[in-house]
């Protein structure tokens, strides 16, 4: 529990300097099928310093060490505290289409994206000029300064990304709001993977969630493709390239 504790330490140093931090993180980059999902998680330093976050976010963690039932209970306090006003929490989806048209990383960016996105606009992060002397008086009266936020993504900082961010490697694992970004990102992409599954019965996604496991390679030499699955991590499943021990394309099961 210690440990978990230091989410909410390493949150409440970044968040010096500005109101806002804004947690990104992604579920399912390394699937053989289905969407790549984004989750967006904003917390303030009035949340970091409330007493949900002193004395129950130490249940949260990585997404990926927490059951499904788990994440679900967390999910359901999520909103809870969004509904409050607490958080603002969003998720962004790239479909399998887009992961074929813009390559895995493209997508994971696009997904990214949206979830920032539903939390602010674009442009909410430019720079705006002050009021001055010379300001006129209705400028004034409507000016809005510039969201003081810091994005925080999981992993290595992207490129030609339209945020500025900062990269945390193994954030889920050292940052409360990543930690809760990929709460979001999981279950959301959970839930979709359990719809896909009555569309196309057979593959075991609502069991697997579209990674690789044995089951789902058997499936799909057995059955063939079908529309959720990505080609480019297909082709390389049928050149005998994908086995258990292949991350790259494999990713976390944690189901």
């Amino acid at each position: 529990m210690p440990k978990r504790r230091q989410l909410r330490r390493f949150d409440l140093r970044h968040i010096e300097g500005v109101t806002s931090l804004i947690g990104v993180d992604e579920a399912g980059r390394g699937a053989l099928a289905g969407p790549v999902v984004a989750g967006a998680v904003l917390v303030t330093k009035e949340f970091l310093e409330g007493r949900w976050a002193v004395v129950k976010s130490g249940r949260v963690n990585d997404s990926k060490q927490l059951t499904a039932a788990g994440r679900e209970e967390l999910w359901a306090e999520f909103e809870t505290l969004a509904g409050l006003g607490q958080i603002h929490a969003q998720f962004g989806v790239a479909d399998v289409a887009e992961i074929e048209h813009f390559n895995i990383l493209g997508a994971t960016k696009l997904a990214m994206r949206r979830a920032i996105e539903g939390i602010y606009p674009p442009g909410a992060f430019e720079q705006k000029t002050e009021p001055d002397l010379f300001t006129p008086a209705e400028e004034v009266r409507n000016f809005q300064p510039t969201v003081s936020a810091k994005i925080l993504i999981d992993g290595l900082p992207l490129r030609h990304f339209p945020y500025p961010h900062q990269g945390v490697v193994s954030g889920d694992a050292r940052s409360l709001c990543i930690a809760m970004a990929s709460i979001v990102a999981k279950v959301t992409r959970d839930r979709l993977m359990n719809e896909l599954d009555a569309k196309h019965p057979g593959y075991g996604f609502a069991q697997h969630k579209g990674y690789g496991t044995e089951e789902h390679r058997e499936a799909v030499l057995r059955l063939g493709r079908c529309v959720q699955h990505r080609d480019l991590f297909l082709r390389k499943l049928y050149a005998g390239r994908i086995d258990p021990a292949q991350g790259d394309f494999l990713g976390e099961v944690g189901v």
